[in-house]
């Protein structure tokens, strides 16, 4: 028999458990600082699966020193990482299956039609918190490994299964990953790509301005100078500083995405008082970072632009700029690298059609890997982003067991070995 066939035979019968499985890890709410109930039932299922499993928490005064640690936290107590080892025979090419296990909070629950952590499956869905960003996406990971287990593989190289903390604020967990050594050749993580192949992920940072005037009387305020006028135009220089980077994008990655890496204005404060000239205002928002380019580049493009405003006040008071909180490297791989090759011939030979590939319009840990990791990635999940980080979240369960074939054959065609 075939190992494809002897995998979705195998995938067929273990499906009910495995949802289960699923369920379970969803009815664990593993947001930040939450994470050890969900991380043991991981771990545990590692060592039935037979891996070796290295369950640690992470060192947070290593990681701040760092140069790209930029979590708000460095007391990971409650939050610790594991790791699935199968060693193979020592003659094959290494892998890494990366993904993460903490979740953005449930938000208002009134928009929640069920429990946000009920697992409960309706119509071939599985809805709750992490469901599809990523819990599903780690599941198809889980079987992949098991199925080729089961079906009696044995790998040349060595496979790394990464259940990570922390990627929702920065990837802290993967960086304690990469520096406890678990890195490889290439890595796959299955965030919610809808089944698209993302070869390249866009980065991001967070920065805050703080603009400037003058405080006045509100009854002659023509005495002061509004902050709030002064930030209409720099918000006004932000969406021509977009327009200008985005023009600058050929790679035919993005040809579908309408703008390859946008800048969000996300939160704007200011003034103190309806009779007064505002005098301060905050604000605060997140800028996409190309492939090709590097944060600091970025920042500095961004700072000069701010600082080049042709306003005469912004000129003699030029906008201040902080970077701050959360960040994501950017990262690629080459379009004929190798594990694309073997990923798009198995996603052909289960799927039955070509796949969409294209460039993430998110960050991922796939920059971390790439960048600290040395280890180039490739994204590739079951879920939907469409319905990540909302009420209602859900997953596909037959987009997981399609997955859960893929990655199983890429395994198998990267790291080398045989099926007895």
């Amino acid at each position: 028999m075939l190992l494809k066939e002897k995998i979705s035979n195998w995938l067929l019968k273990e499906q009910e458990s495995a949802i289960h499985f699923l369920q379970k890890t969803v009815q664990e709410a593993s947001t930040t600082g939450n994470e050890t109930g969900v991380q043991q039932l991981i771990a545990k299922k590692l060592e039935e699966m037979g891996l070796e499993v290295d369950m640690w928490y992470p060192d947070g005064e290593e990681l701040a020193n760092h140069p790209y640690f930029c979590a708000s936290r460095t007391d990971f107590s409650s939050s610790p990482n594991v790791v699935g080892i199968w060693r193979g025979r020592g003659n094959g090419r290494s892998l890494v299956l990366n993904g993460h296990i903490d979740v953005v909070p449930e938000g208002d629950l009134k928009q929640w039609d069920d429990h946000p952590y009920s697992g409960k499956i309706i119509d071939g869905k599985l809805y709750g918190r992490g469901s599809t960003d990523m819990k599903g996406g780690n599941l198809s990971l889980l079987l992949a490994i098991q199925a080729l287990k089961e079906t009696g593989t044995v790998l040349d190289g060595d496979l790394f299964f990464h259940s990570v903390i922390e990627e929702e604020s920065g990837g802290a967990g993967t960086l304690a990953a990469v520096l406890r050594g678990y890195t490889a050749d290439a890595a796959i993580i299955p965030e919610p790509t809808n089944m698209k192949i993302f070869p390249a992920q866009q980065g991001s940072m967070w920065f805050k301005l703080t603009v400037k005037g003058k405080a006045a009387h509100g009854g002659t305020r023509y005495e002061g100078v509004s902050a709030i006028d002064k930030t209409a135009i720099v918000l006004e220089a932000i969406k021509e500083l977009e327009t200008k980077r985005n023009k600058n994008i050929t790679d035919p990655l993005y040809r579908d995405i309408p703008i390859p890496v946008p800048i969000n204005v996300g939160k704007i404060s200011g003034g103190n008082w309806p009779s007064s000239v505002p005098d301060t205002v905050q604000v605060e928002g997140r800028i996409g970072v190309a492939p090709n380019e590097t944060l600091e580049d970025v920042k500095k493009e961004l700072e000069d632009y701010l600082s080049s405003i042709q306003d005469s006040w912004l000129l003699e008071h030029p906008v201040a700029v902080e970077w701050f909180g959360a960040q994501w490297l950017p990262g690629s791989i080459e379009t004929d690298h190798p594990l694309m090759s073997s990923l798009i011939k198995n996603f052909e030979h289960v799927k039955k059609q070509k796949p969409v590939i294209e460039a993430s319009p998110w960050g991922t840990d796939g920059g971390l890997l790439s960048l600290a990791g040395n280890t180039p990635s490739i994204v590739f999940g079951p879920g939907v982003t469409a319905v990540a980080h909302y009420p209602n979240e859900y997953i596909e369960i037959s987009k997981i067991i399609e997955t859960a074939e893929i990655i199983a054959l890429t395994i198998y065609d990267w790291c080398g070995g045989r099926n007895e």
